[in-house]
């Protein structure tokens, strides 16, 4: 997306007009590069927007919870459209990414949480503003503040929650949690509970937040705390970026990537030209 598109949605209230999509199973993904990604991040936590900005990245983890098909196929509706925040859907993974150059035959950047994350509190830094950070477990917190504080010192870290799942499924203690951050004035909002969850956290509670940018990035918190380590470069440019975490978690991770990743893969694949 060029400049001009990106003032022009300012001025119209909207940053992400402007920017070409793929349908992936339902599911429009934006196809932006990393630069221009996290210029509608910084834009939309300065409140440059009319609306909170939602960022989720896009990979079979998603499509398995949230794609037409796959709700479909265990009989659950899709939820509605929530319009009080604008939603920015970002290529995460190998086969979103070789979809988009499938269909568009040209390379497509993947944009997971992971690689944001950095530049995001780059920015965040330069503009003096705030995160707040919700999921992870307590024993982390410590070393959050640390990393925060060394690595982006003029970045002001709001707070950090972590509620357990019995408590997220609670409505009046999920939004006495948006309450909190909303009083602790944080522009960001990074929501780590893991999909479902934390995208259905930011559709309900995130516009009470008084955040102008929430961020469903999974596993960010431990990456950033030190708890579980990120797979090395050639690993997640070969794509395989999967294999590196389910070794690390395979209790965790072994349904999602080898029960639920596989109909998901085909689900992707079946997505219109």
């Amino acid at each position: 997306m060029s400049l001009i598109d990106r003032v022009s949605g300012a001025v119209s209230g909207s940053l992400i007009t402007g920017i070409p999509s793929l349908d992936i199973d339902g599911t429009p993904v934006h196809l932006i590069d990393d630069e221009d990604a996290r210029g509608i991040i910084s834009d939309a936590a300065a409140r440059y927007g009319t609306r909170p900005l939602a960022v989720i990245s896009i990979n079979l983890d998603h499509v398995h919870h949230f794609g037409t098909s796959r709700l479909a196929a265990r009989h659950i509706a899709a939820a509605p459209v929530d319009d009080s925040l604008e939603w920015l859907n970002l290529v995460d993974g190998a086969p979103i990414a070789q979809q988009a150059r499938r269909v568009n035959g040209t390379p497509c950047p993947k944009l997971s949480g992971s690689d944001l994350i950095g530049p995001v509190l780059d920015d965040a830094g330069a503009r003096g503003l705030s995160i707040a950070v919700l999921g992870g477990m307590p024993e982390v917190t410590g070393a959050l503040r640390a990393r925060l504080e060394t690595d982006w010192p003029q970045v002001r870290f709001a707070g950090h929650w972590t509620p357990s799942r019995e408590e997220l499924a609670s409505p009046a203690t999920s939004s006495r949690i948006a309450a909190e951050i909303r009083n602790a004035r944080a522009d960001i909002v990074l929501v780590c509970l893991g999909k479902p969850r934390q995208e259905q956290w930011i559709a309900e509670y995130g516009a009470a937040t008084g955040a102008g940018a929430l961020l469903a990035f999974g596993a960010v918190v431990d990456f950033l705390a030190g708890r579980v380590s990120r797979a090395p470069r050639w690993i997640s440019d070969a794509g395989m970026e999967w294999a590196w975490r389910l070794m690390l978690e395979p209790k965790r991770l072994a349904r999602r990537y080898l029960i639920e990743g596989p109909p998901a893969y085909l689900a992707v694949r079946r997505s219109p030209a």
